[in-house]
């Protein structure tokens, strides 16, 4: 099996500090991994380097074996577009927008009209046990409500990599159950990698293998 991700000797550095030292990992095609440490490790900083989002002081991520380091800002926008999905802690929906086009927004600048559009939003909805949901506005919805929105929406493109950043940090730890359930059934439906951070230990035992962060290097 191929590798959708891998990092070599991979550093980052921020006024003289080193938050992300000689980190070298791979991760293959479909693989859910979790990225776990406590607070500091420099656990979002990794993932915002390997999701393009953060250049790298030294070393190179390499995605489906394309150095995006060398990217040029365009060229990470529109790989970010077409292969990457992204679930945050604090969702990041957009509130002046119904649930329906806060899926359907990251289609905009494809070519697709209107009605195909909110097809697909409308059936990523249906997937994630909100399809009676799709007129509310995020205030209208429940934290759990409103993180399988976006989960939907960071599905809309049919990501190869799903990159996911505390994403139960904000929920009770039932509906924080109930998203990584529902992000480990996706990734066995569609194939996609998922790359977690996370500090609970729970959220690890659904991944099929997890790295620990410390202090900036990534020990096993």
């Amino acid at each position: 099996m191929s590798n959708s991700i891998e990092t070599v000797k991979l550093h980052k550095r921020f006024n003289g500090a080193v938050p992300v030292k000689n980190v070298s990992i791979s991760i293959r095609q479909g693989e859910f991994v979790t990225l776990l440490g406590p607070s500091g490790a420099g656990k979002s900083t990794l993932l915002a380097l390997v999701a393009g989002l953060e250049r790298p002081s030294e070393g190179a991520v390499y995605i489906d074996g394309q150095d995006i380091s060398e990217l040029s800002e365009d060229q990470l926008a529109l790989l970010r577009r077409e292969k990457v999905g992204f679930v945050f802690q604090a969702f990041r929906l957009i509130p002046t927008l119904p649930a329906v086009e806060n899926v359907a927004f990251p289609l905009y600048p494809a070519r697709i009209s209107f009605r195909e559009r909110r097809a697909l939003a409308m059936d990523l909805l249906k997937k994630v046990g909100l399809e009676e949901r799709w007129k509310n506005l995020p205030s209208e919805l429940s934290g759990g409500e409103r993180q399988r929105v976006a989960i939907a929406r960071a599905l809309i493109n049919k990501p190869k990599l799903i990159f996911c950043d505390e994403p139960t940090g904000n929920l009770d730890s039932k509906t924080g159950q109930e998203i990584i359930e529902l992000l480990a059934g996706l990734n066995r439906e569609s194939g996609a990698c998922v790359f977690m951070v996370t500090h609970d230990e729970k959220v690890a035992q659904y991944s099929e293998r997890s790295l620990f962060m410390k202090d900036g290097e990534v020990t096993g």
